[in-house]
């Protein structure tokens, strides 16, 4: 990598764990990582369990909109990180992939979805880091 590091999340709907991996990632970056989010068959809009879950952080995600994926959003990331949800995404060389296997929200209250965000934001704190010291 070189420059600012980029990193995609991606998950079906894009409407939960990516969504709230991205707004994560952008919280603690503060600029340093550009962060993109997309989903193979994206939802209407962000999941509202995931959305309460993250408003407790004091973090709003119910103004973002679900995106489809695009090769385009592969091929300029640098970092593709799937949601344990069995999405594929087209392979390009150099690219850095990881699956985090993680419970997916849809359908869930916000006290379901707690601990799949305390676990995003787990794993978004160690990427921060390895992206900015590595």
């Amino acid at each position: 990598m070189s420059g600012t590091p980029e990193v995609l999340f991606v998950c079906v709907h894009n409407a939960g764990r990516s969504q709230m991996a991205a707004a994560l990632l952008r919280h603690y970056a503060l600029g340093r990582v550009t962060v993109r989010s997309a989903g193979s068959e994206p939802a209407e809009k962000v999941n509202p369990a995931a959305a309460a879950a993250m408003a407790e952080w004091h973090l709003d995600i119910t103004a973002e909109v679900p995106s489809k994926l695009s090769s385009d959003d592969v091929e300029g990331s640098d970092v593709v990180i799937t949601m344990g949800c069995g999405d594929t995404c087209p392979v390009f060389p150099g690219k850095r992939y990881l699956d985090w296997k993680l419970d997916d929200p849809a359908g869930l209250g916000v006290e379901a979805v707690r601990p799949i965000r305390d676990e995003i934001d787990r794993r978004v704190r160690g990427l921060l880091a390895e992206l900015l010291d590595g």
